[in-house]
């Protein structure tokens, strides 16, 4: 079987979407029969960088993995010694996850090192090509951590569009949709979840969950919520997760919009053992999203088989079809306002939450590992 190693966010890094996606993934190529090592980051953004209150974890640290903590993001004599040591293991696949041009030097000096022994194949899991939030110096930055990969699996259909732009060589690119988040426990009752987080049953709860940028649209939402056809339904927003941008602008139209009775403000980390609780005390995940790739929300709603209310743009109508695992909209007020009313005044829970049921088969850790090898160009065993 072969040796991997995945060079990304983990453990000691808080258990966010890139940090939980890496370590179900090693634990997958483990079910494997594969042998697997994570370097992680002693450091992963400058304090001034990160939006958040702090980037560390205070849970415990997974038992079945092999975890090292080496990557400075920002020491170039770091990079060159991670590169020499990730070189010197001789392992078969380095599986580095690329979602952010800030990353790439870094990472693509480490690959471009430690592909020298001629044995290790660097295979990219893009996450995205080109940025939500877009900064000078982006297309170069990423041009050149391309050059250092031998293959490519993107998590949706428009990254592996944006990846042609910088990829001409005919090096392998796959598409390979985002796996289930299946790693944050079974599903409990609705009345379970509102006890966990002190809501009372008389509303119905809606859902935007996960890190607040400013390009997923909460702004849309809230102001959704004050639309007059949804002003009849005993309805509350939930808003679950830690602002990674200025608060100012929600906060002021909660306040214009007199939404204070109809928005629940959960905005802290939210972490893996509480994640149940929101998607089980809620009827739908809205994500009005202006931008977007694909989306690691969506596959949490899928595993705890809540339905959607997504906007049109990037990834997000290939995975949740219109009609079938939810609604898709375009990213505006009205439009999100409508589509959650239908929800409810047509009942269309019981048939959306078969359509969840149903697509979910497509999404399996199973079906990633594979595209991985496949953007190798190497055989399972070796």
């Amino acid at each position: 079987m072969a040796k991997i190693i995945i060079l990304g966010s983990a453990y000691p890094l808080r258990a966010g979407g890139l940090s939980t996606f890496n370590e179900r993934l090693a634990e997958e190529f483990l079910s494997q029969g594969h042998e697997v090592i994570i370097y992680t980051f002693s450091l992963q953004y400058p304090g001034i960088l990160f939006p958040g209150k702090t980037q560390y974890a205070i849970r415990p640290a997974p038992e079945n993995l092999d975890i090292r903590v080496k990557v400075n993001s920002i020491n170039p004599l770091n990079w060159w010694l991670t590169g020499r040591q990730i070189r010197k293991e001789n392992a078969d696949l380095l599986v580095i996850r690329y979602w952010l041009p800030f990353m790439a030097p870094c990472l693509g000096t480490i690959a471009g090192i430690a592909r020298k022994n001629k044995k290790t194949r660097v295979v990219t899991i893009a996450d995205n090509i080109i940025p939500h939030e877009k900064r000078p110096g982006d297309k170069w930055l990423t041009s050149f951590y391309v050059k250092r990969s031998d293959g490519f699996v993107t998590l949706s259909k428009s990254v592996l569009n944006d990846l042609e732009i910088f990829e001409k060589k005919g090096k392998p690119k796959i598409y390979s949709p985002h796996p289930l988040y299946d790693n944050f426990g079974d599903k409990i009752t609705r009345n379970e979840a509102l006890k966990i987080l002190k809501l009372s049953p008389e509303y119905r709860y809606i859902l935007f969950f996960g890190f607040i940028r400013d390009y997923k649209g909460l702004d849309i939402l809230l102001n959704a919520m004050a639309e007059e056809i949804l002003s009849d339904l005993p309805l509350k927003l939930i808003v679950a997760g830690e602002f990674y941008s200025s608060d100012q602008v929600y906060y002021k139209i909660i306040q214009e919009k007199g939404l204070g009775n109809k928005v629940v403000m959960h905005t802290h980390f939210i972490p893996n053992e509480k994640v149940a609780a929101y998607f089980c005390a809620s009827d739908l995940v809205v994500q009005p999203y202006k931008d977007a790739t694909q989306s690691g929300v969506t596959q949490v709603a899928y595993h705890f088989d809540v339905p959607m209310v997504v906007t049109n743009v990037g990834a997000l109508p290939e995975m949740v079809p219109h009609n079938v695992a939810g609604l898709v909209v375009k990213p505006d007020v009205k439009k999100v306002a409508y589509a959650i009313h239908r929800f409810y005044s047509k009942d269309l829970a019981e048939v959306l939450i078969e359509g969840v049921k149903s697509q979910k088969k497509r999404f399996s850790w199973t079906s990633l590992t594979k595209s991985v090898f496949e953007a190798a160009e190497v055989k399972k065993e070796s």
